[in-house]
């Protein structure tokens, strides 16, 4: 029995990361001999145990031979003989099937340490063909080591792109669509994530919302960038740098949905997007089952975007009614992030990645103020039902008219 740290924990080390979590790789044990010395069983696919006193997982080397479409099928061999160049081999990446033995020593079969140096993403076997999810973590990794300089290697672009082909993406399911969505969100450049989704053809299948925004054209007088594609990617890197929310930059993400629906004769202008958007935000939701927090802001950043945008030009009560509709009375902490997706739109393009956002400032400022008034005395003063209500929206209105006053002094 011998027992290997694999994985991310050992590329993070030569990378010089931070190592958040370690995976062990156990060659030469049986289930019955984990269970016997303290480890406790928790794989339902395959083995895998936690460490009595870590809690950390170790799992027996195991083979996998492909027995259907999708990601689920597979057949699992998990026994002694199964070496550990074997268990490397069915990994997806060479920079994650590294492994380290009890000495420090390296064990390197597929050349991952040589990909790191030359910060390449390279796949480990043709066996990469497999699983259409591996595309997804390709463009996820590209995602959090774009940074580092990491590039993915043409040859496993080339093999993803005949995986798309062929319709291997048709088996993703919408679970683990959004699990590795959700992942790349947050990682250090999100934007990478869609970029390399879309060069290898899979993005126009799994998220065919968002590919078909490049090449549709904007007012230049507003959007530099012109290309909607590209603003969308601005955007989301923005958000990534305003807020470590996923929710925010998953609103960021869709807030132009709307603009793929327009009507070529009326480009570059897209009225109505908007509302467009909202709806194809609910439907890109509904499809890939994104929990409700993340549906709910996307959908209000899709509807109302350019009502922030234009805060310092609304009517005192056009913005009551804009705290109404986005419930921000009820629900302050989510009218804040739906700001700063806002915030993020504004500085997503050419050359304003720096500007100011003052709409934020008024909106927050107002929103706090007609937050503060008190129904009590309202209820005191005899108001009843509906009255309590109408007489509780015309003293936020008050203050809202007396904050844009100020403001404007």
């Amino acid at each position: 029995m011998k027992i290997y740290l694999v994985g991310g924990a050992v590329r993070d080390e030569l990378l010089g990361l931070p190592v958040t979590e370690r995976d062990w790789v156990v060659v030469g044990s049986t289930p019955q001999e984990m269970v016997d010395l303290g480890y406790r069983p928790v794989g339902k696919d395959f083995p895998v145990f936690l460490h009595p006193e870590t809690a950390e997982e170790y799992a027996l080397a195991r083979t996998e031979r492909k027995t259907a479409p999708g990601y689920k099928g597979f057949t699992v061999h998990a026994d002694p003989g199964v070496t550990l160049r074997e268990d490397l081999l069915r990994r997806d990446l060479t920079i994650n099937a590294l492994a380290r033995d009890h000495d420090g020593a390296i064990i390197d079969h597929q050349g991952g340490r040589q990909d790191i140096e030359t910060r390449l993403l390279r796949h480990t076997s043709p066996a990469f063909v497999e699983d259409p999810v591996r595309i997804l973590r390709v463009a996820r990794f590209a995602a959090r080591f774009r940074k580092l300089g990491f590039r993915v290697a043409d040859e496993t672009m080339d093999l993803m792109r005949c995986m798309v082909e062929a319709g291997e993406t048709d088996a993703l399911v919408p679970e683990r669509v959004w699990q590795e969505l959700l992942k790349a969100l947050m990682e250090d450049t999100p934007a990478e994530f869609f970029e390399v989704l879309r060069a290898c053809g899979a993005l126009a299948v799994i998220f065919p919302e968002i590919d078909r925004l490049w090449g549709i054209p904007q007012s230049k007088v507003y959007h530099p960038e012109v290309d909607t594609g590209v603003h969308t990617m601005m955007v989301l890197e923005q958000a990534a740098r305003l807020s470590t929310k996923p929710e925010v930059r998953f609103a960021a993400l869709t807030h132009d949905l709307g603009k793929g629906a327009t009507p070529r004769a009326e480009w570059p202008k897209h009225h109505g997007h908007e509302e467009r958007g909202a709806v194809l935000v609910e439907n890109l939701c509904a499809r890939i089952r994104v929990p409700n927090s993340f549906r709910d802001l996307a959908v209000i950043t899709a509807r109302y975007h350019l009502h922030a945008h234009r805060a310092l030009e609304l009517r005192p009560a056009t913005m009551l009614c804009l705290f109404e509709s986005l419930d921000a009375f009820r629900r302050p902490a989510r009218f804040h992030e739906y700001l700063v997706a806002c915030e993020a739109d504004h500085r997503g393009r050419k050359g304003l990645e720096s500007a100011p956002y003052p709409q934020a400032e008024i909106l927050e400022r107002c929103h706090a103020t007609a937050a503060r008034v008190d129904p009590k005395p309202i209820v005191a003063a005899g108001a009843r039902g509906g009255a309590v209500m109408s007489a509780l929206r015309e003293r936020r209105l008050e203050s809202i008219t007396a904050a844009i006053a100020a403001n404007r002094t």
